[in-house]
């Protein structure tokens, strides 16, 4: 990109060459490897360096960083990622991101920047529309579905101590009627380390059986909430569980829950976006009665990292949480403060990378990234299903399928990790690998904008090849 005349300041040239740097890599994501090819000991000794007495040149550090920084990248961004539920980031999100570290804003208060608020304002009307959520519940934008989950469970913690006459906010949890969670099996670990943070604690999650696709079992939730029916009790459900993508039965879950005067929580991290579908709405019928939910913007509307949702049916019991008053405070009329919802004060704008996702998408963009990436896992699954010595272990519900490569001798797992072990030092394409029913396994997840049938002929021709490979060892080494 050829500097002008007036590009001749430092920052002008520094900001040049960040762009040259970053289009270098998107341009070449197609052929790089996947996965990173240099060890973290190999990183550090590029990197460590003794504190700089003195200046270093802008230009200078940049390209040094660049430099310092190849091969030690996950290139998770390109469309070869199948390895967890990380989408690639949509160039409008991506332009949109760079003018939001331009414009510095912070997000805290309709006062420190009006158009964050405002921004942030209409994408969560427009969020609630896309997800099938009632217009009237509150919601928050914050850096993932972590902080998600830590947000609706505080709100729900707050109700339900609150309906017992204990003031949380101002008393703490000491003294406090324990709070139950009931959780299924195959609940993802963040909910865990949320109500490590909340001071709920670990002892008070009850983990219930789920069926063979994983969805809670409805008996046995009935029969949790009748066990301790006084109790302050949250259910958490699951709209795409993480190994199968399979969705909780939400309309009787919720009956079962509300008739217990209990709180649910969905935990809806990339299955929530099936909402925007035709073909995968069904799956999230009744989602609408939960009291909390949680999604990701890294997955299916494929922006940047940094970039999650919460959503509450209890706007009162949400504000009771975050809102807090302060001297300093410059409130403006008829404009929503994010700070009042939100875990953090100082904060990223995060909400107009989303404004750009959506008003380029629109609907019916979003839609097709969910039913394009549910139809290719369907397709790449079936297609390694087709090969000696693969197994399906689920088939996908939308975009999440579990094979395994079975070994001569029984030794499944191992074979399983192996195979894992080429396909990602391949640089082809990148799977991870998971334990599902004692049962080790390849996940496989796909929800990137970038993923095309090419990537799937490369995938499947790579793994023909590396169980031709050592199928062809097995039978030299028994030799």
């Amino acid at each position: 990109m050829p500097l002008t005349a007036h590009d001749s300041t430092p920052e002008h040239q520094l900001l040049h060459r960040a762009t040259t740097h970053a289009l270098a890599y998107l341009d070449g994501l197609p052929h790089r490897p996947v996965g990173p090819t240099i060890t973290p000991a190999a990183l550090r000794g590029r990197l460590i360096r003794a504190v700089p007495d003195h200046p270093t040149n802008a230009v200078e550090v940049l390209n040094q960083l660049v430099s310092d920084l190849d091969g030690a990248l996950m290139n998770s961004t390109g469309g070869r990622f199948f390895g967890w539920v990380i989408g690639g980031v949509l160039p409008v999100a991506l332009a949109a991101d760079w003018l939001t570290s331009a414009w510095d804003q912070n997000a805290a208060s309709s006062a420190s920047s009006p158009a964050a608020a405002v921004v942030e304002e209409i994408c969560g009307t427009w969020l609630k529309e896309l997800l099938g959520l009632p217009d009237t519940v509150s919601f928050a934008f914050v850096t993932g579905c972590q902080m998600a989950h830590t947000t609706a469970l505080a709100a729900a913690r707050h109700r339900l101590l609150r309906e017992r006459g204990w003031d949380v906010e101002r008393h703490g949890l000491s003294g406090a009627p324990a709070v139950r969670v009931l959780v299924s099996q195959h609940r993802h670990e963040s909910l865990l380390r949320s109500v490590r943070l909340l001071g709920i604690g670990t002892d008070a999650v009850e983990s219930l059986p789920v069926d063979e696709l994983g969805r809670l079992r409805l008996d046995a939730l009935a029969a949790a909430l009748d066990h301790s029916s006084r109790a302050p009790t949250v259910v958490c459900l699951q709209a795409g569980d993480l190994n199968t993508g399979a969705f909780d039965a939400f309309e009787p879950a919720c009956a079962l829950a509300r008739s217990a005067h209990a709180w649910v929580h969905v935990d809806g991290a990339f299955g929530l976006w099936v909402a925007t579908s035709d073909r995968y709405r069904h799956l999230v019928a009744g989602l609408d009665r939960a009291d909390s939910w949680a999604t990701d913007g890294h997955k299916w509307l494929n922006l940047p990292f940094d970039s999650g949702f919460v959503f509450v049916a209890d706007p009162a019991a949400h504000s009771a949480v975050f809102s807090q008053p302060t001297s300093y405070a410059v409130p403006i009329e008829g404009v929503r403060d994010p700070k009042d919802w939100n875990p953090e004060w100082s904060r990223r704008a995060r909400a107009f990378t989303v404004y750009a996702a959506i008003r380029s998408l629109g609907r019916s963009g979003i839609a097709d990234i969910v039913d394009r990436c549910s139809t290719l896992t369907a397709t790449l699954v079936h297609r390694l299903e087709a090969l000696p010595g693969v197994e399906v272990l689920a088939q996908p519900t939308i975009n999440q399928g579990l094979i395994r490569f079975l070994d001569a001798e029984g030794r499944h797992d191992r074979r399983t990790d192996q195979v894992i072990a080429a396909i990602q030092g391949s640089g082809i394409v990148w799977c991870g690998g998971t334990t599902w029913r004692g049962m080790r396994a390849m996940r496989i997840s796909v929800c990137n904008w970038r993923t095309t049938e090419d990537v799937l002929e490369q995938t499947v021709t790579l793994v023909q090849k590396i169980l031709g490979e050592s199928s062809s060892l097995e039978r030299v080494g028994a030799s």
